[in-house]
């Protein structure tokens, strides 16, 4: 069983959403970690058909963007596309993450509250590891606020 860390906890409604590339994956993670406690407001896609990954990007960073939900994750085939569109919120810091010594980084040093995975460059088994070790992994503030700052126009 994931244990939480202070950042995170049982109660946390994370936004999900891909594009088509993704939907296996997003299926999959949505049925596993959702045993472990996960809470996910699902964002679609709802198939395999194919569909534009920015609609997708926009409407989970629009609800971390305004306060509604504090994280999300985005899938697409490369993880640059739905990332890139997620990134263009304000207070949205979605990274890209294809393994979990990334993930740490990306909370560690950016507060990133967005994870972007690659659906079709990540398995399985490394995508959940990757979101528990985004989700238990605290921003180490300090010099690295100063630098998250300056992100914002």
């Amino acid at each position: 069983m994931l244990l939480f860390c202070d950042m995170f906890n049982k109660d946390t409604l994370i936004g999900i959403g891909c594009d088509h590339a993704g939907f296996e994956l997003k299926e999959y993670l949505k049925e596993v970690l959702g045993k472990e406690g996960f809470r996910f407001k699902d964002f679609g896609t709802d198939s395999t058909q194919s569909v534009d990954y920015p609609d997708f990007a926009h409407a989970v960073a629009q609800q971390v963007q305004d306060g509604a939900l504090s994280y999300g994750i985005l899938i697409c085939g490369s993880g640059i596309g739905i990332s890139i569109a997620a990134n263009k919120h304000p207070h949205v810091r979605c990274a890209l993450c294809w393994m979990p010594e990334i993930a740490a980084l990306s909370r560690q040093h950016n507060n990133a509250n967005i994870l972007a995975m690659p659906g079709r460059f990540i398995s399985r088994e490394d995508a959940v590891k990757t979101v528990h070790t985004f989700f238990n992994t605290e921003f180490e503030g300090g010099r690295h606020q100063r630098r998250i700052d300056k992100i914002d126009l």
